[in-house]
């Protein structure tokens, strides 16, 4: 017993002395590259954040992809974004609008900041090996490829790890890389209409509805950029990469959390109640004089609370809505109720008298109203940022802050192939004369 207690805790000394190494590897990597970024680059502009010096080659486009990598650059990543010579990222040209005084859709620059732009041409074999010369510098790999769409290039996994061990390459795909939907192409709205989001969202006996944003993009992305978080870590204690797969359907899947367990559980179909809520009642959007106001009440005493200070207190004396469920069987008489008090006065004169109540409500704010709203200017989610060439971009900020590290925007989305010398020269070492040769021959732009 006593010799099997002195080896795990040899092997535990080994895993921490790895696990130190490879730390002050990411570290010794980072100031390396700081030290040798040129002048007319941010100098240790990626610094202080908790993935400092960590490298991510990012072969994403459109929404999920490039908002992975965005997450991961706001967090001190360095992201090598790779784009295709001319034309780039698909939502370059998403537009309009574009961002003032610039070519560039603001739908790329909502999901681009913190990136370095390098045009390689993947169907040239020196722009392959350009790559490949990267994949090897970098500690993450992530692409939203159709599945077997990489491997014709040689840049699937199981081609890389050969040559990068050590690296984690993240497969964002439609629905993933197995099952009979493996090789299908997947948008935000497919995933969404396959994973029963669509059916579920809209008014009640209406049309199903897309959501106003890509939520299935971005869930996806979240969720691919948290898998990377947990292999890094993993990483540190075994010096080993590893793949990773994130597929749209997948996440959408996922995300019908409590309808799902409704239907798996119960038996109950998912439909559609407008901005209403299948169990809990009230709990919805309410017209008022000028626009929308929404309320929510979670717990009887909370409902007991809404019915007093609507001076509706009867309501919450009857039988009938005496409890959640109760309330459920019968919305429909509620809610009519509910509905008629308020559409008796403004938005605003609702939200000062519910002031200071213990139920949730708000405004339903436009998108203006959302950004003049006085809690969002003074918490300053909005971040100024100038692009390439002095014209002024704005973006909505990380949503998480730490008390010891940074979690910021620090470099503006880039021009085309902005960062190209950049990072052949610096990050690559490669010569001036190889840089020259590789632009003629039309690999890299």
């Amino acid at each position: 017993m006593m010799a099997l207690l002195r080896l795990l805790s040899l092997q535990n000394r080994h895993r921490l002395n790895r696990a130190g190494a490879l730390a002050n590897g990411f570290v010794d990597a980072f100031r390396g590259l700081c030290s040798s970024v040129s002048s007319t680059e941010t100098k240790c502009s990626l610094s202080s954040g908790p993935l400092e010096g960590i490298k991510v080659l990012d072969l994403t486009r459109i929404v999920a992809g490039p908002f992975c990598t965005m997450v991961l650059g706001d967090l001190g990543a360095e992201i090598i974004k790779i784009e295709q010579p001319g034309t780039g990222d698909e939502s370059r040209i998403w537009g309009p609008p574009f961002c003032e005084g610039s070519v560039m859709s603001c739908y790329f620059a909502s999901v681009n900041r913190n990136k370095k732009s390098i045009c390689v041409d993947m169907k040239n074999s020196q722009g392959l090996n350009v790559i490949k010369d990267l994949a090897v510098q970098c500690d993450v790999l992530v692409e939203n490829f159709v599945p077997g769409k990489l491997g014709k290039f040689g840049l699937d996994y199981d081609d890389i790890k050969n040559i990068a061990p050590h690296l984690i390459y993240c497969s964002i795909t439609g629905f993933g890389s197995e099952g009979p939907y493996r090789h299908k192409p997947g948008y935000d709205v497919i995933a969404s209409s396959y994973g029963g989001l669509l059916h579920i969202t809209g008014p009640q006996n209406g049309d199903p509805c897309k959501p106003g944003v890509a939520l299935t993009d971005i869930a996806t992305g979240l969720y691919a950029h948290g898998a990377i978080m947990a292999a890094l870590l993993q990483r540190m204690k075994t010096g080993k990469g590893q793949k990773i797969d994130c597929d749209l359907l997948s996440t959408q899947i996922s995300c019908l959390i409590n309808v799902a367990s409704n239907y798996l559980n119960a038996g109950l179909e998912g439909n559609r109640y407008g901005t209403a809520h299948p169990s809990i009642v009230p709990y919805e959007s309410f017209p008022t004089v000028n626009g929308y106001l929404t309320v929510g009440a979670g717990s009887n005493q909370q409902f007991k609370s809404l019915c007093q200070v609507l001076n509706l207190e009867h309501l919450a004396l009857e039988e009938r809505y005496s409890s959640n469920s109760a309330r459920v069987k019968n919305r429909s008489s509620l809610i009519q109720e509910l509905r008629r008090k308020f559409a008796t006065k403004t938005t605003e004169e609702w939200m000062s008298v519910l002031e200071g109540c213990p139920f949730p409500f708000g405004p339903v704010n436009t998108v203006s109203q959302v950004f003049n709203d006085e809690h969002v200017k003074e918490i300053e989610l909005v971040k100024r940022i100038s692009l390439e060439g002095g014209s002024e971009v704005r973006v909505v900020g990380p949503a998480v802050k730490f008390s010891h590290s940074e979690n910021r925007v620090r470099l503006p989305p880039p021009a085309l192939g902005q960062h190209t010398n950049h990072v052949l020269k610096d990050l690559l070492n490669y010569s001036d004369q190889k840089i020259s040769m590789l632009v003629k021959s039309g690999a890299v732009q």
